[in-house]
């Protein structure tokens, strides 16, 4: 048998053991559950006994959940689970936040996948993010892009959506142009209020500083000193694709992000996206991120849900 090993780990202050331990200790039981030892809690003090193997794991765990629980009021079981799910990148995982929101909560990958997105985004021009719904591929880049403008590497955010459900074709719509778009890109406003806050999002949109819009309008245009973000792009054609990327200017950067298994297109048009992962890997200062039903930081049943569709899709009854 294996030789027992001892390890305390101090907890600043009781307000963040009880954010640690979570509503009725659910967070706690979660830990207990996953760790083959004793893990108990004495005033502010965790104590942890078990295998020396079994202890360095769940120090690293332990060590990201505490700095979490410093952060936040709030630490969910989801991310107690997920915290299991992580090892060798633990410690970059718990490194410094992409950036703060609006509510003062740090903005962190919480996935492998997510931390290979964020430092792809770091070190290219160009990066297309594919996966699923929930894995964080558009609330990132957004980030990424807010702090870029803070650390005043770039002069202007530009997020945009193609419109197929209406055809790209808004003139119909009742309103102004603000009025026909907006439904489309109420997900990237969201993302921007809870990042930015109303005030923030408010005053940069009013000053330019952020421009949202829906795809047909980048038409022309050369955008320099700029971070762009194409949201739902398995939405656009292969000419649209052609035409977006073909805008990046001198001292920018261009997100595409989108979900291969969710395209709206009409049967007689190919998915740009689907095409451009044929053609331009390999190209320095473009990178591909394929991110999975691992990387879902939603719900832990959206996970369920999407491998379950990927089963029914392989099955022979898919067709029916």
């Amino acid at each position: 048998m294996a030789e027992q090993v001892h390890r305390v780990i101090s907890v600043n202050d009781i307000k963040t053991m009880k954010v640690l331990m979570g509503p009725a200790d659910s967070n706690w039981r979660i830990l207990e559950k996953n760790f083959n030892g004793k893990i108990m809690s004495r005033g502010s003090e965790i104590h942890i006994i078990g295998d020396q193997e079994d202890i360095e794991k769940m120090e690293k765990i332990l060590s990201s959940l505490i700095t979490k629980a410093e952060e936040q009021e709030e630490l969910s079981e989801q991310d107690t689970s997920l915290a299991f799910s992580l090892t060798g990148e633990r410690s970059e995982l718990a490194a410094d936040p992409v950036q703060i929101n609006a509510r003062g909560k740090a903005i962190r990958p919480k996935t492998p996948g997510q931390l290979k997105y964020v430092q792809a985004i770091r070190r290219n021009e160009i990066v297309f993010a594919i996966g699923p719904a929930g894995t964080g591929k558009t609330y990132l880049a957004m980030a990424m892009a807010v702090a870029a403008l803070k650390r005043k590497e770039v002069n202007h955010l530009v997020l945009c959506r193609p419109a197929v459900e209406a055809g790209e074709n808004l003139g119909f719509l009742p309103g102004d142009l603000q009025d026909k778009v907006d439904p489309y890109l109420r997900p990237l406003y969201d993302a921007l209020y809870d990042i930015l806050g109303p005030e923030v999002f408010k005053r940069y949109m009013e000053k330019e500083i952020i421009e949202v819009a829906p795809l047909a309008y980048m038409r022309g245009r050369t955008l320099d000193d700029a971070f762009v973000i194409l949201d739902e792009a398995q939405n656009t054609t292969k000419e649209q694709m052609k035409m977006f990327i073909t805008r990046l200017g001198f001292g920018s950067k261009m997100i595409v992000t989108g979900d291969i298994t969710q395209i709206d297109l009409p049967k007689d048009k190919s998915s740009g996206l689907c095409h451009v992962t044929k053609m331009l890997r390999g190209i320095p200062g473009i990178e591909f991120i394929n991110l999975t039903e691992k990387d879902v930081v939603r719900n832990p049943l959206v996970q369920q849900i999407i491998l379950a569709y990927e089963r029914y899709e392989k099955s022979p009854d898919s067709d029916s």
